[in-house]
């Protein structure tokens, strides 16, 4: 008996949305609705990226990375809020939130640069027409998602280790609905001045140089449009980055508005809201904003359904 009183007391309780209970069956619904067809979506993509030869290209590859991506991302989180969102009981486990903790930060820090990287991919598909295939060769593009999956687990190790070393005092109740960095850091009895800093070093290098970069990119590719002075082209651009542009905007905006906010309003209301905007809601429509226009992953899910029946 003594051991499950020693075990629950250094379980973490999630505050969540309990200021607000009649939001909590609303969201329940929400959330439950949006990570199915975030299951569904992004996984359809995957199997349509591996199973059609045509779409065995750089920017299906990464595609295939970020829905992979999402999936895990939204797994790490999702289900805990869907048990601490249907009844009373808020609680995560010790093991549960260090868990967390490492995977969520990894796979958002990974989807960063991946994003970046798709961001590269895009500029060299407009600006350097005659030379993709020779850039954009499957060696570097394994490179480039390798150099994304490894500045996730880099920093995670890092900065998470960093923030569970922390002494807490007993300190357990997380204003939030999952094992966010900023809101652990929050726990501590100690002065967290030095953690802000390398939180605020690790946003810069993490989630504002890659914005910078997609910027550059992007600035490049109008740049380049501008001087061909055509509407087809104008057009041919949108097509091949419109869809990222969308996802990036999304994506960036809501987690920049988290990560470089001051710490006062790391578990507000508003700050809670942005975060499951990007943990939840983000996953759900990138794979949507990605196929609602693209005739490739038309004709590939055709393909397939064709080749389905003719068994």
């Amino acid at each position: 008996m003594e051991k499950n009183n020693e075990t629950s007391g250094r379980d973490f309780i999630l505050l969540g949305f309990s200021d607000q209970p009649q939001l909590e069956i609303v969201l329940f619904v929400v959330v439950l609705i949006s990570y199915l067809l975030t299951l569904v979506d992004n996984t359809a993509i995957i199997l349509l990226s591996c199973l059609d030869s045509k779409l065995h290209t750089p920017m299906y590859f990464f595609l295939t990375n970020l829905s992979f991506l999402d999936l895990c991302f939204t797994t790490s989180i999702v289900p805990q809020l869907l048990w601490n969102l249907k009844g009373p009981a808020k609680t995560i486990t010790h093991t549960g939130c260090v868990i967390q903790l490492y995977v969520s930060l990894c796979l958002g820090s990974t989807e960063c640069v991946l994003l970046t990287v798709m961001a590269f991919d895009r500029y060299v598909a407009v600006c350097r027409p005659l030379n993709y295939t020779t850039i954009m060769h499957s060696s570097f593009c394994k490179s480039l998602a390798g150099i994304a999956w490894l500045s996730g687990v880099g920093n995670t190790l890092i900065q998470s280790t960093i923030t569970l070393r922390l002494p807490r005092c007993g300190h357990r109740h997380l204003h939030h609905f999952f094992c966010e960095m900023p809101a652990m850091i929050m726990l501590a009895c100690v002065d967290i001045r030095v953690n802000e800093v390398q939180l605020f070093v690790a946003t810069l290098v993490l989630l504002l140089l890659p914005m910078a970069l997609i910027l550059v990119s992007y600035g490049l590719i109008v740049q380049a449009v501008i001087k061909i002075k055509s509407v087809q082209v104008w057009q041919k651009a949108l097509g091949a980055c419109g869809s990222h542009l969308v996802v990036v905007s999304l994506f960036f905006g809501t987690s920049s508005a988290i990560y470089i906010q001051p710490k006062r309003s790391y578990g507000h209301s508003q700050g809670k809201f942005l975060t499951l905007f990007y943990t939840v809601v983000t996953p759900t429509l990138n794979p949507l904003i990605y196929t609602l226009r693209n005739k490739d992953v038309k004709e590939a899910l055709r393909r397939l359904l064709r080749r389905e029946q003719n068994l």
